[in-house]
């Protein structure tokens, strides 16, 4: 008798030990689930919305880096798109200036790199302009600001494509140059769909 009630009672203590142990764990996967949960809707609200971009690789890809910051934010992710354009287009400036200097290229792709890196000077202030109106976006001014912003954004991927079509595809130089602004051009199309994205959201 003794023995069958020390078995049942080594039994309940087993069963209690695997119960305890199930809702540590379901908890642990909890808690899991909840951390990265937002990371997941992060990831996949970039992704979403950069479908419906021209270039939506590209905008993922340049974006997705940013995740935690834009969380799920329409106004936060075409902030965001425009703050990372921008930083490619003075870089990418930074680089055809020092270009402009090699010995290497001719008179035409020298005055070529003159004017482009003109072009890209405009575009810079554009895309300036449009992330200082961006920060400053009330619901009384939204309209008029949101055509502000879409209209420079406009201009400097005007002025971009402007810049690429000086230099010869056939060209080593000209091929590194248009492929340069190609990238950026993309970059601020991507940017301008994801502001009229936003944008539409407040219409």
């Amino acid at each position: 008798m003794e023995g069958s009630i020390t078995k049942h009672f080594l039994y309940s203590f087993v069963f209690l030990l695997a119960i305890t142990s199930y809702i540590n764990s379901s908890s642990a996967d909890t808690r899991f689930l909840y951390r990265s949960s937002p990371k997941t809707a992060n990831t996949e609200f970039i992704k979403t919305s950069c479908s419906s971009t021209k270039y939506p690789k590209l905008c993922y890809t340049s974006l997705v880096g940013h995740a935690s910051l834009i969380r799920t934010s329409p106004k936060l992710l075409a902030h965001t798109a425009l703050n990372v354009t921008l930083a490619t287009t003075k870089s990418t400036s930074a680089v055809m200036l020092k270009m402009s200097k090699d010995s290497g290229m001719n008179p035409r792709e020298v005055d070529a790199m003159q004017d482009c890196l003109e072009e890209l000077s405009d575009s810079v202030d554009e895309l300036r302009r449009s992330i200082g109106e961006m920060g400053q976006i009330k619901a009384s001014n939204f309209e008029v600001m949101m055509s502000d912003i879409e209209t420079w954004v406009s201009a400097a991927l005007t002025d971009e494509s402007t810049c690429s079509d000086g230099f010869k595809r056939n060209t080593v130089n000209g091929k590194i140059v248009r492929s340069r602004i190609v990238k950026i051009a993309h970059m601020t199309s991507n940017a301008l769909a994801l502001i009229n994205s936003y944008a539409s959201v407040h219409s």
